[in-house]
């Protein structure tokens, strides 16, 4: 891995160093707000997952198979997510941020709003999950080109010093998506009984979603094009060539190591996010329980993103994930080995694990700076839609089987990912990267 890649000394056409001005603050309030319901779209159909299964595929398939196509069709948005993320970027590289930054909302919003109108199994039968996966790869490629342009935009358009806390705050705004879902989810489920929301109940959360998506395309439209990109327009130093060509040929040490830490981020996320409510439901904790808990851990981890992006400014990459992964371990080690036994500790230590997992609000602060102005779009969307696609789309469907084997599985596989991390903390500070 080319160190040269890799060193500080790529962000230097980030803005000069000042405090944060009140336009800076808006517009990551804006970002974040946007990303946040965008978020909340992607995500609110593994919150139903159980109910899809049952409304979009025969009623007289097994269990086993009937989830296994339910988190394929989840895993579907993860990996049509690079065809998405490098069509966009490229265009945000050349054309602008704002642009892709707009339309990557507006395509989610119609999606979800289409996934609530849907017709199920029982009405088209075999065409109602050919509808789910088509709006699916739509949702993949929505989001594909918004969490990567995200990140560059607020980046692009705050001081040098600040980048940290910029991306930290948009990561937190994503997860803050996830707690609508986890909310809404457990809102849905408290005000009906389930037949109730397998008749029409289990629209109302995509319904929303696309509703409030659209509107957030208004507030997109209120951003202005970042500094940045306006400056590198005006020097004609835009890509001479395909931006995506000219990443794979002179960034690829950048490349890997921001795609080895998207399957950290990845790992964090749909594990202990996404999936452990339904895992806890199979040690019996009832699923009201679990949401609730859910809805603290993400909570904490909005917290911990913030956190983790004022930190790592301060005290440099290396540092900051060698003793963020360290602390992780330990604390996705004592939940999963303590919840079962004393099912009153799941909110404290659930909490204590999403804030834990905020880790991942450090991740863009490397990755925007390992990339050239005008290519650190397409660079960062590849990498991390790539890793995303592989690892975060697999995670969903290889877990469960591992699980089958061991059923502290997923405990080891975020360990391991725990490990990787720690060891790209020694490697950046190596690098001379704190």
């Amino acid at each position: 891995m080319a160190s040269t890649d890799v060193t500080d000394a790529i962000a230097a056409d980030l803005l000069p160093n000042r405090p944060l001005a009140a336009a800076d603050y808006r517009t990551l309030a804006l970002a974040a707000l946007g990303g946040a319901l965008e978020f909340y779209d992607f995500i609110i159909y593994v919150f139903f997952a159980t109910m899809i299964g049952q409304l979009f595929f025969p009623p007289d398939s097994p269990d086993w198979l009937r989830q296994v196509q339910t988190f394929g069709v989840f895993a579907v948005g993860y990996f049509v997510r690079p065809l998405g993320g490098i069509v966009m970027a490229h265009f945000g590289d050349v054309a602008g941020r704002k642009r892709m930054f707009t339309l990557s909302i507006f395509l989610m919003a119609v999606s979800t709003l289409g996934m609530g109108l849907l017709p199920t199994y029982a009405t088209a039968g075999a065409l109602a999950p050919v509808a789910l996966v088509l709006l699916r790869i739509v949702q993949g490629a929505a989001i594909g080109g918004e969490v990567p342009g995200a990140w560059v935009f607020v980046a692009e358009h705050v001081p040098a010093r600040r980048v940290g806390f910029a991306c930290g705050v948009l990561t937190a705004g994503l997860t803050v998506g996830i707690l609508l879902g986890s909310l809404v989810a457990g809102a849905v489920n408290a005000a009906f009984a389930p037949a109730g929301i397998a008749a029409w109940a289990w629209r109302l959360p995509f319904l929303l979603g696309g509703v409030f998506g659209l509107a957030s395309v208004q507030l997109r439209r209120l951003l202005e094009e970042t500094p940045i990109f306006r400056e590198i327009q005006q020097r004609k130093a835009l890509a001479a060539e395909l931006p995506l060509k000219t990443v794979l040929r002179g960034h690829r040490g950048a490349v890997v190591l921001s795609i080895l830490l998207t399957w950290l981020l990845s790992a964090a996320i749909v594990v202990v996010i996404l999936m452990t409510p339904a895992l806890l439901q199979k040690q019996g904790i009832p699923l009201p329980a679990a949401l609730a808990a859910n809805s603290v851990a993400t909570i904490g981890l909005t917290i911990g993103c913030i956190l983790a992006g004022a930190l790592i400014d301060r005290i440099g990459a290396g540092r900051f994930f060698l003793a963020g992964c360290l602390l992780l371990a330990a604390a996705v080690f004592l939940f999963y080995t303590r919840v079962g036994a004393e099912p009153a500790l799941l909110g404290p230590l659930y909490g204590l694990t999403g804030l834990c997992v905020g880790v991942v609000g450090g991740v863009p602060f490397v990755m925007v700076r390992a990339f050239p102005a005008a290519v650190r779009f397409t660079g960062v969307s590849f990498s991390y839609n790539v890793a995303y696609a592989v690892f975060g789309g697999l995670t969903p469907l290889v877990v469960p089987l591992l699980m089958a084997v061991n059923p502290l599985a997923h405990l080891y596989y975020v360990l391991a990912l725990c490990a990787l991390g720690c060891g790209i903390g020694l490697w950046l500070l190596a690098a001379g990267r704190g």
